[in-house]
């Protein structure tokens, strides 16, 4: 199960999410997002673990604990919705701002 933890710090390590969802089961993965320019946390990250009983277990016991003095809310992780593709260079005619040469 693919858990969505939110609200945490941006000094919030993988180490620390790990050891909070570690008591839960095993974890396959955590990635917490991070800001390219900034480097820093973007108050949110993703927990894998492959037992969906010991997930929800998890998700019940942390949603609204607090961690590093923030309140942090964790629930499945919806699936991402999929997005048209989008190819600029297959249009059917001119889009906006065409303005033809003279």
């Amino acid at each position: 199960m693919n858990i969505f933890v939110g609200n945490i710090s941006d000094r919030t390590t993988e180490d620390e999410i790990w050891s909070l969802f570690d008591p839960f089961g095993v974890v396959y993965s955590i990635n917490v997002a991070y800001d390219k320019y900034s480097g820093r946390s973007k108050g949110f990250a993703f927990v894998e673990m492959p037992d969906d009983s010991n997930a929800v277990l998890a998700i019940k016991e942390l949603n609204n604990s607090v961690v590093a003095g923030q309140k942090i809310v964790v629930y499945e992780a919806r699936p991402k919705p999929e997005r048209p593709e989008n190819n600029r260079f297959s249009r059917s005619g001119p889009g906006p701002g065409f303005r033809p040469r003279y």
